[in-house]
């Protein structure tokens, strides 16, 4: 039988677990995410590592709709992951809903 792509929708908490302007990390299949809330309650997540030299985005400032790494202060996109100009490159984006409160991200698997 084929391997088949199935989303998966993986419930990591409650809206109001993140503080605005916070973040936080979560454990996946696909490593380490990081999920952002901004001060007007959007929830935004990326694979915790920025592009440049790896540094956690999670734990960088949040600000606008972007995060400052901690590392070497580039500033990441969260709709998009790219990094702001003049820098290049981007973290991949993990589609993130929210349901009756909940956060939810979208998470792919293959399944046998």
């Amino acid at each position: 039988m084929p391997d088949l792509k199935l989303a998966e929708w993986l419930d990591v908490g409650g809206l109001v677990d993140i503080p605005k302007l916070g973040a936080r990390v979560v454990a996946s299949s696909q490593g380490p995410i990081a999920i952002f809330r901004t001060a007007d309650d959007r929830v935004f997540a990326l694979r915790d590592k920025c592009p440049h030299r790896g540094g956690p985005l999670s734990q960088g400032i949040v600000h606008g709709e972007h995060v400052t790494c901690p590392l070497h202060a580039w500033n990441i996109a969260l709709a998009t992951g790219e990094a702001v100009a003049p820098d290049l490159g981007c973290a991949p984006v993990i589609f993130v809903r929210i349901e009756a409160g909940r956060i939810q991200l979208r998470l792919t698997s293959t399944k046998r």
